[in-house]
């Protein structure tokens, strides 16, 4: 099989993977936020409650702009909910507020792989760019090693990838261990681990394409170099 058809497949099961992620979270998440939970707590409420009930009242909770924006800062010691977690009583609000209260909790016990990841960040935005940039001009100049630089540091933003799977699985599981206990009944955990699940699915699908977008490269440019 001809290897630019073979680039040009990946490519396309690629971008189908992703977008397939985006529209499973985004129908999920909008699916349980029309549910209201029984006790009628907000995002904000919520996390507020998780966090000072694990001695984390030193941490703020702050109202943020975007769609599924929410994440917590650990530098600055601040999680951050969209609009509609912070005010929403949803399933969904409750979900996604206590998966964030779930990475809070992951740094006050110095969880390893939230450590790594955190010190990982510079390196892996340094990564991205000189990546972008090594790709561009080794195409545009016909030079391999600039072409090699650039997918030598995609395996870097694969490894960051791989190594934010379980931050997030064990956020996840936190977050629903702490609202089975206190804030959710039975029917409403099944329904807020389904908006978890879902979101757990796109970083799932972030290492795929990454994955896939790695075999790409070395398909089209191993093959020259074999030349």
């Amino acid at each position: 099989m001809d290897s630019y058809f073979l680039s040009y497949l990946l490519i396309f099961v690629g971008f189908f993977i992703t977008l397939y992620a985006q529209i499973h979270i985004t129908n999920t998440y909008k699916k349980y936020a029309k549910v209201n939970n029984k006790k009628g707590l907000t995002g904000r409420e919520t996390a507020r409650q998780i966090l000072d009930s694990h001695g984390l009242s030193n941490i703020y909770i702050v109202e943020t702009n975007g769609f599924l924006s929410d994440h917590y800062d650990p530098s600055r010691k601040v999680i951050r909910l969209s609009r509609e977690i912070y005010h929403g009583t949803s399933i969904s609000s409750l979900a996604v507020a206590a998966h964030e209260c779930g990475h809070a909790i992951q740094d006050k016990e110095n969880y390893s792989f939230l450590r790594f990841r955190s010190m990982f960040i510079p390196i892996v935005n340094f990564a991205s760019y000189a990546g972008y940039f090594a790709l561009l001009f080794g195409i545009l100049f016909q030079a391999l090693d600039l072409i090699y630089l650039g997918i030598a540091l995609e395996f870097v933003m694969l490894f960051f990838q791989l190594i934010t799977l379980p931050v997030e699985f064990d956020a996840s599981k936190r977050a629903l261990q702490i609202l089975e206990g206190n804030y959710l009944e039975k029917k409403e955990k099944e329904s807020a681990k389904k908006v978890l699940t879902a979101a757990a699915l796109t970083y799932v699908a972030s290492v795929v394409t990454t994955l896939l977008e790695i075999a790409r490269l070395l398909l089209i440019f191993g093959n020259r170099d074999d030349s």
